[in-house]
């Protein structure tokens, strides 16, 4: 029972304390005086009558009537309902209160009746029970009797309200009276722990919608802050008190103020979360409020601020709550689109409304919390129920470990108060207890349908309402309410008056005397054993997910586990790589635990080291997919395994498994730790109470499932009974009990203090590893449980400064063990009431615990080590190449896969990666060498290597492997060669060795000086290699990193002297060197003074030996070829060559990075030039290189000018000057130059008169052919793309897929000033006309394109082509550089100005091309798919921008103007254009000697800066690696790709140069010009020296050697054009990926060093071979993309067919021929049939005529080298020819024995099995011998059934057979005569039969075959 009103007050305006109009208000009266025992009264009520302040007010305002929630010092909430009304106060009154004001009120007597002013006035009544109606029917009631007069006493009346009792709940009915004629009747609710809500919850949804409740619902369950505005105080009361019922069963236990007081307004800042109401009166100071959720009930908002994140309900919840929500709220809404809608369809009354949306709430939390008792640990049983919930285990049994909202509700408090509420297994129940535990079934299956959910909804809903309205019918109220004339008549009202306090009193001293006499009123109270419901395990099966084909994956997992148990260690193996890509799976995991406690018996499995290593690798593998809190309770189930498998290491030293899985997160997890524990506690009071029950008959089977939750008697059961047959126990069994309890968690504790020192203890203690590493410190972090931040809070701190040590002492390690284990223990026994002396122990135990395990891990480390290692596979050693030399030997490595998807297996296939192997690092490359960790495929070999000199970045990493649970260090290492290795360092490796490997590799990769790369150092001993190669084997660490400490020191010493002086630029000119001093932050200008210029001593020797050299250079060979002068013209001088070859440069005074030899014009002296090369940067001045032998059009290369230049070149000078400048007579001196070589082209010359305008117009009409005309044209439109104009011709970059970036990238158009220069005028016109188009101006280009259709080619259609006259020279120059300058109109040149990819774009391009191509990790994002990552590199845009300046130039040549090309620094893009334009004009340099004269010329000897570019060495490291020469040869593959015909190399070649020129394999693109070459000695060495035959020096050489031994280099498909012009198309659509950056041979590692080819083949056919006697093998293979190499093994079929005819000629003993004469003559011998025949058939005319036309051509049968598509007609007409015309008249063996066509048994005279001792130091193998007497011939074949040959001895050239003795290496157990040797002329064959008799015959029918002859 309880009291309806605990007080009552009257609470008036307080006249004694206003301040500055501020008032306050004071109780003025309250009963009872005396505070209540069982409730205190509740302080500052004064404050909450008027929420908005005491104030007096003019007129009267209308009574109001509120409740407020006051919550006491016990939390416990009070309601206090204030009713409100309003008493004029009179003058003298007022005057008491303001003697200060009194003389106003003197001067105007008559306003005063009138001001009267109104006072507010509250009666206030304080109750524990929350009856809003009865509270607001009774002040009512008060307030009428007062104001009416009615006669009654007051007194009477408050003193009834004062005693009236009712009950609290037990849903009876009472009715009550005050006395005044009234009566009401209350109804109690049935149950009480349901809230009760009237409408409110309904009113809530109304203002709010259900959207905005739904988020205040979760952020007051995640604990947010949440503040109600209204202007109605009611209302908020109403508002948060439905929230709390929403939020049922959990309750809120924070802050919940429903009205505030605006005087308590800074209560909003506090940090705790709360719910709150405030009048809307106080909006505006509420704005600055930053992580307060505001509600505003009066406009329906609800305001989340930016800092706060909500975590919302999972989904399906979320979706499937707003649907019930809203089809409780708007039934309406699903009918609404109905034709026949039913005819009512309103929602419930809002009472049931009401009740309907909490039904939905109830039923969601039913599914939240579905299953929650089967998580719910039980540790004591009496006195008290001690319980405690395990979190993780409900996230993962729910699956719903990532949810958010979830974790968040599971760590609050509310959460936490519903489990001590609600986890007693013996208690009263509810509504909730029946739905969660009996309606789960049915909750699963509405959920998916909505009207089913509504049924259960409304059944809910009908008991929510029944519990608060138990009796509907019944409403007799009969309340008096105050008479309408009283309200208005307010004049003549009486001021509420004084009570009379004993009067009140005795009414309530009366009624407790009465309770006292009266029968205590006992309502027992029912108890019940709480359902459980069903298990979750089941529940979530069925729609969590459940992985495919588990079935299969649990069996791999239990055969595994049965193999090793049963020793099948060769069985287990292979299973091994499938069981652990199962254990990813929970049901395996699961699986593995359950399997293995079936093979511990009494706790203990003893395992040998091989079974052992294996159970380790699987409980790694198991957790290290759990998270820190063990969901699944997987590390649960393996903690009582990691101790029971051991293994002995030596007399009396066990090693447990614990020692090895220590590295992983959740041992470290107090949490883990703690439900661990009490997982464990329960299982054990479990079976104390069961024993205690069943005497014990009860077998302990259970107490190994963790949770207690055995189908007999779950724990909770067992409790509840107990705790319902405590109360009848006596006193002594009571405290027995107890006792038993606690000595078993005791007992428990010691044990988990053990286990754990276990856990954390490492086993080399030596070593803090686990603190390092997982930070036992963070622990704080991690454990979130509820009840405590127990005792060692500040332990944390001190943990990391403890562990940060490096080399932490051991007892470092214990104490922090120690502190840990003691923390444990500190809460878990405080929470399950162990007694403090037990604590004390326990404490006292503890660190001699962790000591002596400490002792025995010692034992147990030391003899571990001496273990011998597992069984690792052998290192193989790596094929080397001549010279090559080792400077680290094996390092044992796991090559871990990166983002290439083919060999990890994922794309079908093999799992090839992750490998087990060695690295090893040699001079010249980096070699992975290994097998793959899958046995499956564990026989075939992965390498993968790179040259050093391409390493490009190198960056630490840290790696897990799959098979082995530690994180090791590792290497990513990236090569330029599109290679990329992540090895992870085996644990074998010491980390400074790993170290020591990483300087070497950068010694190397960045040697001091050229002369260090592995070029020059190969096969000179290498003085450049490591020490610690030359001495003993074991050297000591110690000293090798001594070494390298001086080797380095010497580095820093020497790094400085080799850099060139660097003068800094003048003013004008350091525009230009801007880039530069970017690009590269050593000497950038290498514009040395002209004194520092004398060459170093190597061209010392006299100068005409050096002119004799220079000659001798491809420069020279091709001025010759090009008719452009010989050395002989330019001595003697004859005039009628436009062009001399001058020596100006030979001595490289004049420009260091030019070649000796240089084209000039005839008419420049020598003195001119000196002065010009000033005016361009690093001297590169315009020298001549190509000459189209057509139009005689030059092609002129130099680099671009300098500043000062630009400024004399093109500006006309400032101020007239009288005296010309130096700068002026310079730039006169180069307009002379152009002149010069304008005047040097014969279409110049023919024009009599040189600037007339009648000369011009006949010009390209008498010069060109017909064909010009039709080329013409295109030009305008190339150069208008070049350029860039403002329309989008199709073909800028600007539209394309590029968008936003198209404009760096498209050549776009320049910016024409528009000051008072004359804009630049070009010289697309007539000279003088005044309507010249200018090359700058935007539309020159479009106007000379015409508008009309798009060409084919890459440009807009040919149109009127406008301009008279084109220019005889085009100037190609960088648009940056060429800004302002004007030009004058009689020059006969034209400056094209365009953009170029300046080097820092290309190496950022390349960076991100290789990452696109070779990714490091694989990623399932979207944006970095490959095609996306390759866009994002434009590289394809660079490519095209190249390659379509080249094809200007190209038509610029081909209509015969002269080009010079003249950007940047004339050695990057103005290289590639060069060489790229000559390509494409001359068919001479798509020849094997052509491409490298090329080569020679443009980049070598023009000085591109291969060392500087690949950043070859230490001096160059910093500006980066820049592939310019790689750039050019991927638009070369471009090329060869569309004109298949054209090239007489094939790709395979492009490959090998762009392999080459990185891998400094080769001397021959290392330095940066000639000059440096000489200063080395490089460039010509002496012809005899060959010191080091083996050694190729150029692989110029090499290639020729090679080219000369297999065709791999040559282009079948070469059937060239005369004088073809190639242009190809340029669009970014029409380029393709070059291969080379995508292959990988992981079966060889790269194809490019070709003797490592041929030896591993040749390893291969050394290894004996067993007899095989298992028939004929398949002649079908497999190939592996990314492991075989295609083209060896699926060759061409011409490659293959040369390759027979070779090893037949062999075979035959004939002296082969090269297969290049082979193929000529096949040639020609087709040629000849081809014109014979009258229909030449199509592939031969295919392979030889060269009638195609360029569109077939360019788009003809393209035969790869790999490809075998069309190549197969080709090879049949081969053969054909090859029979039908026998070679050059040599009768070939085959024709005299093709008679012979006689049976087998014939020729087989003798056979049998012989042992055959191979070549030199080759081993012996048996084959099959066959002794034919017809063909006079011994033949041996793999196997008797083979029918392949394998060799033949020719019996003619055989002279004797002797008997023979055994050699090294020969068949074991035989007996000495089984051996004979046959000698014949060539070499002498060891053979070996199976015994002597055997061998005597062989020897016998030899000889007679020998005599017959």
């Amino acid at each position: 029972m309880a009291r309806l009103a605990d007080y009552f007050l009257v609470v008036g305006y307080d006249l004694d304390k206003r301040v500055e109009g501020e008032g306050q208000g004071r109780i003025l009266q309250r009963f009872p005086e005396k505070d209540w025992e069982d409730s205190p009264f509740p302080q500052g009520i004064e404050l909450f009558c008027q929420p908005s302040g005491w104030q007096l007010v003019p007129e009267r305002q209308p009574a109001s009537f509120f409740v407020a929630v006051l919550t006491d010092i016990n939390s416990e909430r009070h309601s206090c309902a204030c009713f409100t009304f309003w008493e004029g106060l009179d003058n003298s009154q007022l005057q008491k209160a303001k003697p200060s004001e009194v003389d106003e009120v003197d001067e105007e007597p008559a306003v005063v009746q009138s001001a009267q002013v109104f006072a507010p006035k509250s009666l206030v009544l304080v109750s524990r029970l929350d009856y809003t109606e009865v509270f607001r029917n009774c002040l009512g009631l008060i307030y009428t009797v007062h104001v009416d007069g009615l006669p009654v006493p007051l007194e009477t009346v408050i003193g009834n309200l004062l005693t009236c009792v009712i009950p609290i709940a037990g849903g009876s009915q009472r009715t009550i009276t005050l006395g005044a004629g009234d009566r009401q009747v209350i109804q109690t609710p049935i149950d009480d722990s349901l809230p009760i809500s009237g409408s409110s919850v309904a009113q809530l949804f109304r203002q709010l919608g259900i959207v905005n409740v739904l988020y205040l619902f979760c952020a007051a369950l995640t604990e947010h802050k949440i503040l109600f505005l209204s202007s109605s105080y009611q209302r908020l009361t109403d508002a948060c008190r439905g929230l709390l019922a929403i939020m049922f069963p959990l309750k809120y236990s924070f802050t919940f103020v429903p009205i505030l007081p605006g005087k308590l307004l800074e209560v909003l800042s506090t940090p705790t979360p709360f719910i709150i109401g405030v009048n809307s009166f106080f909006r505006s100071e509420t704005q600055e409020l930053l992580d307060v959720i505001i509600a505003d009930l009066d406009g329906g908002t609800v305001t989340i601020p930016e800092c706060v994140h909500i975590s919302l309900l999972p989904e399906p919840i979320l979706q499937q709550t707003q649907t019930a929500l809203s089809m409780v709220l708007d039934p309406e809404l699903e009918i609404a689109d109905h034709a026949f809608p039913p005819l009512s369809t309103q929602p419930s009354a809002l009472k049931i409304q009401d009740k309907e949306i909490r039904a939905v709430f109830l039923w969601l939390f039913a599914r939240l919390f579905q299953g929650y008792r089967w998580c719910l640990h039980i540790i004591r049983i009496h006195p008290e129920p001690v319980i405690r919930f395990h979190k993780a285990a409900f996230l993962g049994q729910r699956a719903l470990t990532e949810d958010d909202f979830l974790m968040k509700v599971l760590d609050g408090m509310a959460f936490a108060g519903f489990v001590s509420e609600r986890g007693p297994p013996y208690r009263a129940t509810d509504l909730f207890d029946d739905l969660v535990a009996n309606h789960v079934e049915r909750i699963r299956q509405e959920e998916a349908c909505p009207q089913k959910v509504m049924n259960h909804v409304k059944e809910l809903a009908e008991q929510l309402f029944k519990n608060e309205n138990p009796y509907p019918a019944v409403a007799m109220h009969k309340v008096t309410r105050p008479s309408e004339n009283s309200q208005n008549n307010a004049h003549n009202q009486k001021p509420f008056p004084g009570l009379d306090d004993v009067a009140v009193q005795l009414f309530i001293d009366h009624a407790a005397a009465k309770l006292k006499t009266a029968p205590p009123v006992v309502k027992a109270e029912l108890k019940s054993m709480v359902p459980s419901g069903p298990p979750l395990g089941d529940t979530v099966d069925r729609n969590g997910n459940v992985m495919a084909n588990s079935a299969r994956r649990l069996e791999v997992v239990r055969n595994c586990i049965t193999y090793i148990f049963e020793n099948k260690m060769l069985e287990a193996k292979k299973l091994m790589p499938a069981v652990l890509r199962a254990l990813k799976g929970r049901a395996a995991r699961i699986c593995l635990t359950q399997e293995l406690n079936q093979h511990v018996l009494q706790n203990r499995a003893v395992l040998d080291d091989q079974q052992f290593d294996y159970i380790v690798r699987m409980m790694n593998c198991t957790l290290q997919d759990c998270s820190h809190i063990d969901e699944h309770g997987i590390a649960a189930a393996l903690l009582p395994l990691v101790t029971a498998f051991c293994r002995k290491l030596g007399a009396g030293i066990t090693q447990f498994a614990y020692s090895c899985v220590q590295e992983h997160m959740v041992w470290t997890t107090m949490q883990f730790w703690e439900s661990m524990f009490y997982s464990d506690v329960q299982s054990h009071i479990r079976a104390l109470y069961l024993e205690t029950e069943e005497g014990g008959q009860q077998n302990n089977t259970e107490q190994q499932d963790g949770s207690g939750s055995g189908r007999e008697i779950s724990a909770l059961d067992l409790a509840s009974e107990q705790n319902r047959l405590w109360p009848t126990l006596s006193k002594e069994m009571q405290a027995e009990r107890v006792q038993k309890e606690e000595s078993t968690v005791f007992s428990q504790a010691i044990h988990y203090a053990n286990r754990m020192s276990y856990l954390l203890l490492p086993l080399d203690t030596s070593k803090n590893r686990l603190l390092r590493s997982s930070g036992l410190g963070d622990v704080e972090s991690v454990s979130n449980s509820y009840v405590t931040n127990s005792i060692a809070g500040s332990m944390a701190e001190s943990y990391d400064t403890e562990s940060g040590f490096e080399d932490a002492e051991s007892s470092d390690v214990a104490n922090s063990v120690v502190r840990f284990i003691n923390r444990f223990v500190d809460k878990v026994c405080n929470e399950s009431g162990v007694t403090n002396e037990h604590l004390k122990a326990l404490h006292t135990m503890i660190p001699d615990i962790v000591q002596m395990h400490i002792e025995t891990l010692d034992a147990v480390h030391r003899e571990s080590k001496r273990l011998p290692p597992i069984q690792k596979p052998k290192l193989l050693r790596p094929t080397l190449l001549p010279g090559e030399e080792l400077v680290m030997d094996a390092m044992r490595v796991h090559l871990i896969p990166d983002g290439r998807e083919e060999a990890t297996g994922l794309m079908g296939g093999p799992p090839l990666l992750p490998a087990e192997g060695a690295i090893f690092l040699t001079t010249y490359r980096l070699i992975f060498k290994g097998t793959p960790t899958d046995p499956l495929v564990g026989e075939q070999v992965v390498t993968r290597s790179f040259p050093i000199a391409s390493l490009t970045k190198e960056k630490r990493i840290s790696v897990t492997l799959p098979m082995d649970q530690f994180v090791q260090e590792g290497l990513q290492l990236r090569s330029s060669t599109f290679q990329l290795m992540k090895i992870a360092f085996d644990e074998e490796v010491a980390s400074d060795l790993a170290e020591v490997f990483r300087k070497h590799m950068h010694k190397l990769r960045y040697p001091q000086h050229v002369q260090g790369t592995f070029a020059f150092t190969v096969g000179q001993c290498g003085k450049l290699v490591v020490e610690h190669k030359t001495k003993d084997k074991n050297q000591s660490l110690r000293t090798l990193s001594k070494n390298l400490v001086k080797s380095a020191k010497k580095t820093i010493g020497r790094q400085y002297v080799t850099r060139k002086k660097y003068s800094p630029p003048t003013w004008e000119n350091r525009s230009s060197l801007q880039s530069e001093l970017d690009e590269d932050e050593i000497s950038v200008s290498e514009e040395v003074d002209q004194s520092s210029l004398t060459l170093s001593s190597t061209i010392r020797s006299s100068d005409r030996q050096t002119m004799s050299n220079v000659v001798e250079r491809a420069c020279c060979r091709d001025y010759q070829r090009l008719g452009l002068g010989t050395l002989s013209n330019s001595l003697t001088r004859s005039k009628n060559e436009p062009f001399r070859i001058s020596t100006v440069n030979r001595m490289y005074t004049v420009c260091r990075s030019y070649p000796g030899l240089l084209i000039v014009p005839q008419s420049i002296p020598d003195t001119t030039i000196h002065r010009i090369c000033r005016c361009y940067r690093q001297n590169r001045f315009p020298v001549v290189c190509w000459r189209n032998s057509r139009t005689k059009a030059v092609l002129l290369r130099s680099a671009g000018l300098h500043a000062k230049g630009v400024v004399g070149f093109f500006k006309s000078p400032n101020a007239p000057t009288a005296v010309p400048s130096q700068a002026d007579s310079t730039s006169l001196e180069q307009e002379k130059y152009l002149q010069a070589i304008i005047s040097s082209m014969p279409s110049y010359s023919e024009n009599s008169g040189r600037n007339t305008l009648s000369g011009f117009t006949s010009t390209h009409m008498s010069t060109s052919d017909s064909s010009d005309k039709l080329r013409q044209p295109k030009i305008g439109a190339l150069m208008k793309q070049v350029m860039g104009t403002k329309e989008d011709v199709p073909g800028t970059f600007s539209r394309g897929a590029l968008g936003q970036r198209a404009k760096v990238i498209s050549l776009s158009q320049p910016k024409v000033s528009g000051k008072a220069r004359n804009p630049p005028r070009g010289k697309w016109g007539s000279i003088r006309g005044s309507g010249r188009l200018s090359a700058y101006n935007p539309d020159v280009g479009t106007r000379l394109a015409g508008k009309e259709s798009p060409q084919p080619n890459g440009g807009p259609s040919e149109a009127l082509f406008l301009r008279q006259q084109k220019a005889y020279l085009y100037i190609i120059g960088d648009k940056a550089q060429l800004k302002g300058g004007k030009q004058d109109s009689f020059q006969q040149w034209e400056v094209v100005p365009i953009e170029v990819c300046d080097v820092r774009q290309v190496k950022n391009s390349f960076k991100k091309l290789m990452k696109a191509c070779v990714p490091s990790s694989s990623t399932s994002d979207p944006n970095m798919s490959f095609q996306r990552c390759l866009e994002d590199s434009e590289w394809m845009a660079l490519l095209h921008r190249v390659l379509q300046v080249s094809v200007l130039v190209v038509e610029l040549l081909d209509t015969g103007s002269s080009v010079m090309v003249s950007l940047e620094d004339g050695w990057d893009v103005t290289t590639q254009v060069v060489s790229l334009v000559q390509l494409l004009s001359d068919p001479y340099y798509r020849t094997f000697d052509g491409f490298r004269l090329l080569v020679e010329k443009e980049w070598l000897s023009f000085g591109h800066r291969f060392s500087h570019r690949g950043a070859q060495t230490l001096g160059s490291q910093s500006s980066g690696f820049t592939p310019v020469f790689l750039q050019f040869l991927d638009c070369v593959h471009q090329i060869h790709l569309q004109f298949p015909m054209e090239f007489e190399f094939s790709q395979y070649y492009l490959k090998f140069l762009a392999y080459h020129y990185v891998s400094n394999r080769f001397r021959t693109f290392l330095l940066d010009s000639d000059y440096e070459r000489i200063e080395l000695g490089v460039l010509y060495e002496e012809k005899g020296d060959r010191k080091t035959p083996q050694v190729c020096k150029s692989v110029w050489d090499y290639i020729d050697r090679l080219n000369k031994k297999t065709p791999i280099f040559y282009n079948y498909m070469f059937s060239p054009e005369d004088e073809e012009v190639l242009r190809p198309y340029t669009f970014i659509s029409n380029l393709k990926v070059w291969d080379f950056y995508m292959e990988e041979t992981l079966s060889e590692g790269p194809s490019y060093d070709w003797e490592l080819r041929g030896r591993q083949e040749r390893v291969a056919e050394e290894t004996p071979e067993k007899p095989d006697t298992s028939g004929p093998k398949s002649q079908r293979r497999i190939v592996w993309p990314c492991y075989d190499s295609l083209s060896k093994a699926v060759p061409d079929a011409i490659t293959k067919l040369l390759q027979d005819l070779q090893s037949l000629e062999a075979e035959l003993g004939q002296t082969s021929e090269k297969w290049k004469d082979t193929w000529d003559k096949i040639k020609t011998t087709q040629r000849t049939e081809t014109k014979l025949e009258s229909k030449p058939s199509f592939s031969s005319s295919l392979l030889m005529s060269s009638n195609l036309s360029h569109q077939r051509r360019s788009q003809g049968v393209y035969l790869q080298e790999s490809g075998v598509g069309s190549s197969i007609n080709l090879a049949l007409d081969c053969e054909a020819s090859a029979t039908s015309t026998p070679v050059a008249g040599r009768t070939s063996t085959s024709t005299l024995y093709s008679q012979f066509q006689s049976t087998e048994s014939e020729n087989r005279s003798f056979e049998g099995i012989l042992f055959k001792k191979g070549a030199l130091l080759k081993p012996w193998k048996p084959r099959w011998f066959v002794l034919d007497k017809t063909k006079h011939q011994l033949r041996y074949y793999e196997t008797r059934q083979d029918k392949e040959c394998k060799g033949v001895i020719e019996l003619a050239d055989v002279e004797s057979v002797i008997p023979g003795t055994p050699t090294m290496g020969a068949p074991k157990n035989i007996e000495e005569k089984a051996f004979f040797d046959l000698k014949t002329t060539k070499r002498v064959y060891n053979f070996c039969a199976q015994d002597s008799l055997n061998a005597q015959l062989w020897m016998d029918s030899v000889q007679s075959c020998l005599s017959d002859a």
